[in-house]
């Protein structure tokens, strides 16, 4: 629940700072930020490809003219929502990091909020869930081709 505080017990816990602070928790350099994830290109582009090769399945598995908008929707959302964050990074200011190669994100791996993880453990975790969704629309597809056969 939410407790409503008045100025004064604002006032007995906040930390004031005589001069604003030069840099931010974490960051060495003001003004430039990490936008790259610390996932590697073809990490992220894997991810994008299984998004899309479910909807493909899907296209193929239920050919029918009158899912053709729809589709198209789907693939200029999921294109939209991947290609932003990847213009993001490119953004200015310059951003302080390259997304990390994959030989250097299989031996460093990343940071998450519950720890560490080796590089194997991080790509199976941002995978799971495209590979499991491309393969519900394998089984999905099979299983309408069973029925109707």
């Amino acid at each position: 629940m939410a407790e409503k505080l008045n100025r004064s017990e604002v006032a007995v816990k906040a930390i004031i700072h005589p001069e604003p602070v030069a840099t931010l928790p974490g960051q060495a350099n003001f003004g430039r930020v990490d936008r790259s994830f610390e996932l590697p290109t073809a990490l992220y582009a894997l991810t994008v490809g299984l998004f899309l090769a479910y909807l493909g399945v899907m296209c193929i598995g239920f050919a029918n003219p009158e899912i053709a908008l729809p589709m198209a929707a789907f693939v200029i959302s999921i294109v939209a929502g991947f290609g932003v964050p990847a213009l993001w990074v490119r953004m200015k200011p310059d951003n302080a990091q390259r997304p990390l190669s994959w030989s250097r994100f299989m031996s460093e791996g990343v940071e998450t909020l519950s720890g560490r993880l080796d590089g194997k453990s991080a790509a199976a975790q941002v995978l799971v869930l495209p590979a499991l969704i491309f393969l519900w629309g394998v089984v999905t597809v099979t299983i309408a081709a069973a029925v109707r056969g």
